[in-house]
C-alpha cells in the first residue's frame, strides 16, 4: 500500500511550536488545494471514497482520528494526534475517517484542484476499478 506517515518540521518555542509543510520537501508533490473538516459530530464518519489521480496529506492539525486506508487487498489504520505528522495517501486507497475527538481538526494538502470525476464514491467500483489494475 503506498501510504506512509511523514515527520514534519516542528520548531520549538516558549512562545508557541511552530510545523512546517512545503510541497516537494516535506510533501511529495505539488500543493494545490488545501481544506479543512472540523466539527464531526461525535460517531460520524468522513471520507468514504478513493481518488484515481489526487495524492493527499492528512494531519491532525488539533485532536485526534482514525484513517483507515484499504487498497483493495489490505486495510490499515492511522491513529493521527501529531500536528507535525502527516498522512501520505497516494492514489488508488480507499480511505475513511472517524472517531474524531471533540475539537478534532483534519487538515488535508492536496495535489489537484477538485474534479468529481477523480473521486471514486462507491465501494464496489472501487474494487472494479482495483482489481482490473492488477
Amino acid at each position: 500500500m503506498n501510504a506512509s506517515l511523514f515527520q514534519l518540521k516542528k520548531i520549538t518555542d516558549p512562545r508557541g511550536n511552530l510545523t512546517v509543510a512545503e510541497q516537494q520537501s516535506d510533501v511529495p508533490f505539488d500543493v494545490k488545494r488545501v481544506y479543512w473538516v472540523y466539527d464531526v459530530p461525535g460517531g460520524e464518519s468522513r471520507g468514504g471514497h478513493a481518488h484515481r489521480h489526487c495524492r493527499e496529506m492528512i494531519v491532525a492539525v488539533s485532536g485526534s482520528f482514525d484513517v483507515t486506508l484499504d487498497d483493495g487487498s489490505e486495510k490499515q489504520t492511522y491513529h493521527l494526534n501529531h500536528p507535525w505528522q502527516g498522512l501520505f495517501v497516494d492514489t488508488g486507497i480507499w480511505r475513511t475517517l472517524d472517531d474524531f475527538s471533540s475539537g478534532a481538526v483534519c487538515l488535508v494538502l492536496a495535489s489537484e484542484l477538485f474534479e468529481e470525476n477523480d473521486y471514486i464514491r462507491d465501494y464496489e467500483q472501487f474494487l472494479k476499478e482495483t482489481l482490473n489494475k492488477s
